[in-house]
């Protein structure tokens, strides 16, 4: 029984420190590919549809408009700010309408930092081992990132079309123009579509997505940006 302890422990122990470090070292490189990048790209292949690959440009939040970031609060995580990983009213409100409409609609209250945490290194899926997964690594980043690296990386890993990945390379391939240059109507476009950029397309938006731009633009006016975010 001693040696199950002792082996647990240090298992335990190598997990911590490696999961760890990996978090640490993504606090200031930039990660080269994501496990989602790669489940995608193996679901495509597995799948027998179409080859979507991976486009992906990094750049600095510097470099990204404001109003892509606000965008993306508002549609995703309009508590960003406030909470430390985990929106405990939404997650309740969402246990809530998961109850009232049992099997008919499953409702999320992921934020922007689990998002991220699931984005980099996990995968997707609704397990309870990935829940957990997901929710460690949220603590994680949180502790060792803070919020500026998170919604940094998360507009340069998140997908807004079938394989293509961040901001950048969404913005560059189908506005033809920087994320820099990105204007607020553009970036409540990109961020209506996140909840499912397979199937809807922020560049050819139905009138469903242009509700939800029009209901996004309305919630960045509410939202501001901590100034030394953009400060050389």
């Amino acid at each position: 029984m001693r040696t199950v302890f002792v082996w647990t422990v240090k298992i335990c122990l190598v997990w911590l420190t490696v999961t760890g470090l990996w978090v640490l070292l993504y606090a200031f490189v930039r990660p080269p590919i994501t496990t989602v990048m790669i489940a995608n790209l193996l679901g495509d292949v597995l799948d027998g549809g179409a080859w979507n690959g991976v486009e992906k440009r990094w750049v600095p939040l510097e470099e990204i408009s404001p109003a892509m970031v606000r965008a993306v609060i508002a549609a995703e995580d309009t508590r960003f700010f406030e909470h430390h990983g985990f929106d405990w009213d939404a997650i309740e409100q969402a246990r809530q309408l998961n109850e009232r409409y049992r099997g008919r609609r499953l409702y999320g209250a992921s934020t922007i930092s689990m998002q991220t945490a699931k984005n980099v290194f996990l995968w997707n899926g609704r397990t309870y081992i990935r829940k957990l997964l997901e929710a460690y690594f949220t603590v994680l980043i949180e502790a060792l990132w803070g919020k500026r690296r998170i919604m940094e990386v998360y507009l340069n890993v998140v997908e807004f079309a079938p394989g293509v990945y961040g901001v950048e390379a969404a913005a560059t391939r189908y506005w033809k123009k920087s994320a820099r240059q990105l204007s607020a109507s553009e970036a409540a476009l990109m961020a209506a579509v996140l909840p499912n950029p397979r199937r809807w397309r922020f560049w050819q938006p139905t009138g469903y997505i242009r509700k939800r731009q029009a209901i996004i633009l309305a919630r960045m006016e509410q939202i501001p940006i901590p100034h030394q975010w953009y400060v050389h």
